[in-house]
């Protein structure tokens, strides 16, 4: 299997790993440079011209922890010849994550990397579905999967776990999208399930091997698992859901949104009940997908952004993500009353994208609502 030569691939962890490197720096550095070597190989003056002096101080100093991290990665890649980093500019790289707001710039995979390249739908829902919730996660993937679909998935326990193994039985196979390292089975319920994926699937994660769970990943990650998926299915999600987030960054991606209804009765049901009066399709069997994507030959392009060159995956300008103590800062801001991105942005002195991230955590956490009309409101918890 392919691998970057062991100097290219030095160069890209130590630039994405850096401490003091924030996502949008390395991506500034690689849009000036082209490539991670031809980064690490310029030296303080050019970085200082086009990052800044902050980052060219931390990349002038390598960190020693970075040293250790990368020797971990060497040695999970060495153990398997089915595992693969993929970088930005890698033939492996999914096309499908190009046409995306914020693609990562290394992805370590195990397992079929072909996948990456097969049409995919990706299926979230809840961690606590009904019976039927589950059993529709698993036949709705098994069909899809036996018609030649990959169904991509985020390995939590209830909804995603049910879309994994259904889509197992069929030729499609099924991609996870892990908010830890590749080697950290998370969670522990589905460590067998883990291993068979990566045995007849595909295990991703933009998260070095070593990485533990931390809350701010999950949401993270959430979109690429849109970003994979030609539409995304929402089988059951409360109205306050990391669903209804991964639902929202699809239709931000230019992807479809499938809802399957439900009981006016059951709480896992409002989510996919208001997705659908916000116009996502009403499906009632994986038929329904299939005719709407069937003739989908081509990955769309991002809504209304005119395009998705390659180049444009490396503009400048989207922060890192925003460290847990903003938490406080952003929820000062947004006092009691509802308010807009650029008025938040404006109290706090962070950047649209940096805000946007550290919103997306909050709505997560069941701590910030977002209203029509692009506004934020803080949530009363009793």
């Amino acid at each position: 299997m392919h691998h970057a030569p062991a100097e290219d691939f030095e160069a890209w962890f130590r630039l994405i790993h850096q401490p003091g490197v924030s996502r949008s720096a390395a991506r500034t550095l690689l849009a000036a440079f082209a490539s991670a070597p031809a980064v690490m190989r310029a030296g303080p003056p050019q970085w200082r011209a086009v990052a800044g002096q902050s980052v060219a101080s931390a990349l002038a100093r390598p960190d020693p922890a970075v040293t250790q991290r990368l020797e971990t990665a060497r040695a999970w890649l060495a153990a398997s010849p089915r595992r693969q980093a993929i970088t930005l500019g890698d033939p492996a790289y999914p096309a499908a994550l190009l046409s995306t707001e914020d693609p990562p710039l290394l992805l370590f995979a195990e397992g079929r990397v072909e996948l990456l390249a097969a049409p995919a739908l990706s299926v979230v829902g809840s961690r606590h579905p009904t019976p039927q919730g589950a059993a529709n996660a698993r036949e709705f993937a098994a069909h899809l999967s036996a018609e030649g679909w990959t169904i991509v998935s985020g390995l939590a326990q209830g909804v995603d776990g049910a879309a994994h193994e259904g889509a197992l039985t069929g030729t499609g196979s099924t991609i996870a999208v892990v908010g830890t390292g590749p080697d950290i089975p998370y969670p522990r319920q589905h460590a067998v399930l883990t291993q068979r994926i990566a045995e007849s699937g595909l295990l991703l994660s933009e998260y070095a091997p070593g990485t533990p769970p931390l809350p701010a990943n999950f949401p993270l990650r959430n979109r690429i698992i849109a970003g994979l998926g030609r539409g995304t299915l929402v089988v059951e999600a409360a109205l306050q859901s990391g669903s209804l987030i991964t639902a929202r960054l699809a239709v931000e991606a230019g992807r479809e949104v499938f809802a399957i209804p439900g009981s006016i009765h059951s709480p896992q049901s409002r989510g996919c009940h208001a997705l659908i009066r916000q116009g996502a399709k009403l499906v009632e069997s994986a038929r329904d997908i299939v005719e709407e994507l069937g003739g989908c030959l081509v990955i769309p392009t991002r809504a209304g952004r005119g395009g998705s060159e390659p180049a444009a995956a490396l503009t400048p300008g989207d922060q890192a993500p925003v460290q847990r103590s903003d938490a406080d800062a952003v929820l000062g801001a947004l006092g009691h009353d509802p308010a807009t991105l650029d008025a938040l942005s404006a109290r706090t002195g962070m950047s649209a994208a940096a805000l946007g991230a550290r919103l997306l955590e909050l709505e997560l956490e069941g701590v910030v609502s977002r209203l029509p009309g692009g506004l934020f409101q803080r949530l009363h918890i009793a």
